[in-house]
């Protein structure tokens, strides 16, 4: 998968930034926040830009994803916008960056995962949608993918021991 001419513009502009920056975490935190709550990108955008600028410039991945997933659904939370949609396209935005650098698609998705439902109940939502939705994006993003990566999400989201299990089952269908 080759970044979208979106993307690679906030991408660029986030790796100088985390390049610059004493704290990479917090550097992540802030720049997508300002992203997501400007409203100049899309969700899935600059969680994507996220995780590819962090792993560009060496942080660890599995941080990164979730650190990028749990700031983008807690900005959309803060700014009075639609969490769920956020959880969606915050995990599909992670799968697609996983992809991207050539990270473990399952992980990245699982991780993904436990980041927005454990967000998304922090601002009050319940475990089922945040399941339901999170587990939607990380399917919808990995079918895009390919079949292989479908696949690959899905099995791995299944096994995930940290996840609830009936639900995950129940959103795959």
């Amino acid at each position: 998968m080759t970044l979208s001419s979106m993307v690679t513009g906030l991408k660029d502009t986030m790796i100088t930034t985390l390049k610059g920056a004493s704290d990479v975490v917090t550097a992540l935190r802030d720049i997508v926040k300002t992203q997501v709550v400007g409203g100049l990108n899309d969700v899935s955008d600059v969680v994507e830009a996220a995780v590819v600028s962090a792993k560009d410039v060496g942080t660890a991945f599995v941080e990164a994803t979730k650190v990028a997933v749990s700031t983008a659904v807690m900005a959309v939370s803060d700014a009075g916008g639609d969490v769920m949609n956020a959880v969606w396209k915050s995990v599909s935005g992670a799968v697609m960056g996983a992809s991207e650098v050539g990270e473990d698609l399952g992980a990245a998705a699982v991780t993904a995962v436990e980041g927005a439902i454990e967000t998304a109940g922090k601002v009050g939502k319940t475990t089922d949608e945040a399941v339901k939705m999170a587990v939607g994006g990380a399917v919808e993003a990995a079918d895009k993918i390919g079949t292989e990566a479908g696949k690959s999400v899905r099995d791995a989201l299944k096994a995930a021991a940290s996840l609830p299990k009936d639900l995950v089952e129940s959103a795959l269908g």
